[in-house]
């Protein structure tokens, strides 16, 4: 999502929500975010998971250094403990070698995604050890650009729209993806603003 089609979306998203036509001057539209895609974005997702992203960055600058080249082989040939001394949980070890198995047997791509429909690729990430549906939404958003991803299950997200819409409580799951039906197709830049309204939303 590059600037221009997040002020189409925005543009979009007022027209057919006023809650969004109201708050979209105080806060004005959110940035472009993208990460990368293939498998070193789903290793830097186990390492990632239930930590502070400082302490992620350490460890990914120490994972880099034991494999320069982060593919699937290079994960399965390295020793657990290897990667345990970097500061990978034995956990997420076990995570990481489960994903790269998965790559070098073919039961999963990461870089197949790309030619997947969104319902597709939740599946295929979320038949993996150690990824749930809000990782296979995020990764959609941000490494594939699909347009019309609402990750519901993250609680910035919920909060977010629970005030924007004025609510006493957040909303649940199932029901922010009933409240944004309506935002379809640009669900995508309608969960950045979201974010956005967050960090921003005025007092």
């Amino acid at each position: 999502m590059n600037a221009s089609n997040i002020e189409l979306g925005m543009l979009a998203l007022a027209e057919a929500d006023p809650d969004i036509a109201r708050a979209l001057p105080l806060v004005g539209a959110p940035s472009p975010r993208q990460r990368g895609h293939g498998f070193p974005t789903f290793f830097g997702t186990i390492v990632s998971q239930q930590i502070s992203t400082e302490a992620a960055r350490a460890i990914m600058g120490r994972v880099n250094t034991l494999l320069p080249e982060l593919h699937a082989k290079a994960v399965m040939e390295i020793e657990g403990q290897a990667l345990r001394d970097a500061g990978l949980s034995w956990r997420k070890v076990e995570y990481a070698k489960g994903l790269a198995e998965a790559e070098l047997a073919g039961t999963f791509s990461a870089d197949g995604l790309v030619h997947l429909s969104d319902d597709e690729v939740i599946a295929a990430i979320t038949q993996l050890r150690g990824f749930g549906r809000w990782s296979a939404e995020i990764y959609l958003m941000f490494s594939l650009k699909r347009p019309d991803i609402f990750p519901a299950d993250d609680l910035a997200l919920r909060v977010a729209l629970g005030r924007l819409k004025g609510m006493e409580a957040k909303p649940t799951p199932k029901q922010a993806r009933n409240m944004v039906e309506h935002w379809a197709p640009w669900r995508s830049v309608g969960s950045l603003f979201l974010w956005h309204y967050y960090r921003g939303e005025p007092v």
